[in-house]
């Protein structure tokens, strides 16, 4: 039985409906994206003067199969991780919750905030009133790659793509935009290296990485995957999809003799529990 389903209905339509919200799923039909214009049978650079010319745009609907897999960057959703993957993050909130595993919530690595976001949401289901979520983030993207330090990282260098910028004010109103932001939620802002070794985090019962890179992920592992209790959930959204990510997973639990079993979310996603 899933976590999710110990809880009382009212509380699981909240977070459900939370959830379809932060990833748009509930608002497809609204949602509009630019047109692939290299995909237009005809003169493209015609069609792109008569476009500015006229200052029209051509839009294409949302692929609900490609958000529901987390496989897309939205225009306007707070998450980008889909169905599977904000289910596992509940499951495994609502579980160390009523399992009475001590501790706060984090993410490493927001973007615009979502995953947080729902955690802050669990706590606010299950009328818990001790616990933090911390949102640790750049907050201006992903880092250039240190290839020297780690060379699984050399060919990816994302530090460059603008919509991975997105600043902390923001992720702060989103926060606010579900009535969710207040002195629960504690932000980490700059790089991991920087920011998580020192940070006041005493106990953590979830602990999410999103850091794409070897470097971030390993970082992340390094400073607080000693702080998650037992019986805690360490959730790693990039392992399927980023090799980096997956060898800094590997090399992280073989350093420290971590045997606990990885268990698949989707295609990318995967989490394991704290003897």
């Amino acid at each position: 039985m899933a976590a999710v389903d110990r809880l009382e209905p009212a509380a699981r339509a909240y977070l459900d409906l939370l959830a379809g919200c932060l990833t748009r799923e509930l608002f497809l039909d609204q949602e509009w994206w630019d047109a692939d214009l290299r995909e237009w049978p005809g003169d493209v650079e015609a069609l792109r003067a008569e476009l500015r010319a006229r200052g029209w745009r051509i839009v294409r609907r949302s692929d609900p199969a490609a958000r529901a897999e987390g496989r897309d960057w939205p225009p306007t959703a707070e998450t980008m991780v889909g169905t599977a993957r904000t289910s596992n993050v509940v499951d495994c909130c609502v579980e160390a919750v009523l399992d009475g595993v001590p501790g706060d919530f984090a993410e490493t690595g927001v973007w615009r905030g979502g995953t947080t976001i729902l955690m802050r949401g669990v706590l606010r289901a299950l009328d818990d009133r001790d616990r933090r979520v911390w949102v640790a983030d750049s907050f201006e993207g992903l880092p250039a790659p240190a290839p020297d330090a780690h060379p699984t990282d050399a060919a990816i260098d994302w530090s460059h793509v603008e919509v991975l910028k997105v600043g902390a004010d923001e992720v702060r109103s989103n926060f606010a935009r579900y009535g969710l932001l207040d002195d629960r939620v504690r932000f980490l802002e700059g790089w991991f290296a920087d920011t998580l070794p020192g940070a006041p985090i005493e106990q953590l019962a979830v602990l999410r990485l999103d850091g794409d890179l070897y470097g971030s992920t390993m970082d992340a592992l390094r400073a607080l995957e000693p702080k998650v209790a037992p019986g805690g959930f360490v959730i790693v959204d990039d392992y399927g999809g980023w090799e980096p990510c997956r060898t800094a997973v590997e090399d992280y639990r073989a350093e420290h003799g971590i045997t606990a079993e990885i268990h698949a979310v989707d295609w990318t996603g995967v989490w394991w529990r704290k003897p």
